[in-house]
């Protein structure tokens, strides 16, 4: 028990030294468009992205810290795309902040910060560790969106980012206080263990598990607790919500599974029931609104309430009749969809920022009126996006919505059939919104002649981006796999 075993988190030890790096050169950098500090900080998280990609092909299972933490394959793949998507997100970022005075240091070390929260997230085993990852990271975020600080609507945004995101925690917290409350252990393994063996008092344990399982629904921007979503997306400065649309859905998933699956899965009858709920209002919430919206960023926010609905499907049929056959099918397959919603919702923001400029911000829907005809490069990658966001065939979110699909399907359950068809249905209805960007890019008459002034670095990861989201459509079998060899390894551990 004794046993710290520092090398199980060395690229948390390296992330957090790189960091506090990162400070201390910034404080001598007099480059106005911060070009040190941006290399130092896009180098760090390229190799930590690779020490946990490492990590990942070595296959292991290791606790360290006093078991309270847990450096396992899912984590450490999970990690690694996070790492990835914070890189992509400053390519896009920098230009962006550079022309809305944004562009200092802090942009950089609490990038940094919140990355390392949803790497301390992934690799949590143990309540205490679960809660200190979130706060670095929402407290990072927080002050990433008042960044701006003489824009009223960027403060605004943070300040209800921040009285919900606390209210989130506070339900979260009180959830894990009445785990631990009931089953007298803070370490995730041995509340599972707990569990399987029987409680006295079931009712505290599921008293628990609600407001565990609200606090989770928060962070994931599902409905009813999804209020917080389109307000802090349309707010905050569009780099800034790219950051928050990308990795912490990744490390929000992850402490799904690692508190209601590897901790609590014998008490999957009555999470299940509560995730169902919340997927077929976010499912109907976010679809129905985002067709009423002219703003494509709260259209986005809105797609993002829709899509964490599809992702719970998958979470929420792990479980059938006390059977676990069909976890690795249904966990793998959430897996997958949440990856391909991030690697989606990075080009769909990162074009938002391409297309803005000093003065001008292309947040409405009319700025993309006539793309096609200013850039049919441009246009083209973003009908890649939006078709990946409709599911529409070859796209990758075609594929990730199809493997949700099939493990609602695979269950046999007639229930689960119903959700399934709910599902399809309802994602009908919402291709609209996203077909309607492509119509106003292709058929209507430009607004804005002005030339697409990026720079090249920009342009060349905007293009990968779209390419990223047509080759994984094409070709999804690769990702899958990687996603179902994390899910087995991490139950098996």
């Amino acid at each position: 028990m004794n046993d710290m075993n520092w090398l199980a988190v060395y690229p948390e030890i390296f992330l957090l030294a790189m960091g506090c790096l990162v400070a201390l050169v910034d404080l001598w950098v007099t480059d106005p468009e911060r070009r040190p500090t941006y290399w130092l900080t896009q180098l760090s998280l390229a190799l930590t992205a690779l020490m946990h990609f490492n990590h990942f092909d070595a296959g292991l299972t290791v606790y360290a810290m006093q078991q309270m933490v847990v450096a396992d394959p899912m984590g450490h793949l999970l990690a690694g795309f996070a790492c990835v998507a914070t890189m992509i997100t400053l390519v896009y970022a920098r230009p962006y902040a550079a022309s809305r005075e944004m562009l200092k240091g802090e942009l950089f070390i609490l990038s940094v910060f919140s990355l390392l929260g949803i790497n301390v997230m992934l690799a949590a085993n143990n309540f205490l560790v679960i809660y200190l990852g979130l706060e670095l990271m929402s407290l990072s975020l927080y002050a990433l969106v008042a960044l701006r600080r003489d824009h009223a609507v960027s403060t605004e945004a943070a300040m209800k980012y921040f009285v919900l995101g606390a209210l989130a925690s506070g339900f979260l917290l009180y959830g894990l206080s009445m785990m631990y409350g009931a089953t007298g252990s803070l370490e995730i393994p041995k509340v599972f263990e707990v569990i399987a063996g029987g409680v006295p008092n079931k009712g505290v344990l599921v008293f628990g598990v609600v407001f565990v399982v609200a606090g989770l629904a928060f962070k994931l921007g599902a409905a009813p607790f999804h209020m917080w979503v389109p307000d802090v997306y349309q707010g905050a400065p569009t780099a800034v919500t790219l950051l928050i649309g990308g990795g912490p859905k990744l490390a929000a998933f992850a402490i799904t599974v690692r508190l209601l699956v590897e901790g609590m899965i014998g008490l999957a009858v009555d999470w299940q029931q509560m995730l169902i709920v919340l997927s077929v209002l976010s499912l109907l919430i976010g679809n129905l609104a985002a067709i009423a919206q002219t703003n494509i960023k709260r259209m986005l926010a809105y797609s993002t309430i829709a899509n964490m609905g599809f992702m719970l499907l998958g979470m929420a049929c792990g479980v059938v009749n006390d059977n676990t056959l069909s976890a690795t099918n249904a966990y793998s397959s959430a897996m997958f969809y949440v990856v391909s919603y991030v690697l989606t919702t990075l080009g769909t923001f990162g074009m938002v920022i391409l297309l803005s400029r000093q003065g001008f911000e292309a947040e409405e829907l009319r700025d993309f009126a006539g793309l096609a005809k200013r850039s049919p490069w441009f246009a083209l990658v973003m009908t890649f996006f939006m078709f990946s966001l409709a599911g529409v065939p070859p796209m990758v979110g075609f594929y990730a919505k199809l493997a949700v699909l099939q493990a609602l399907v695979a269950t046999g359950v007639a229930g689960y059939l119903q959700l399934a068809v709910f599902a399809v249905v309802i994602s009908l209805i919402g291709a609209f919104y996203y077909l309607r960007v492509v119509k106003v890019m292709y058929f209507d008459e430009p607004t804005d002649t002005t030339a697409i002034a990026a720079p090249a670095d920009v342009r060349v990861v905007m293009s990968l981006n779209g390419a990223a989201v047509l080759v994984f459509g094409l070709l999804p079998g690769g990702l899958m796999a990687l996603c179902a060899q994390a899910i087995v390894r991490a139950l098996a551990s």
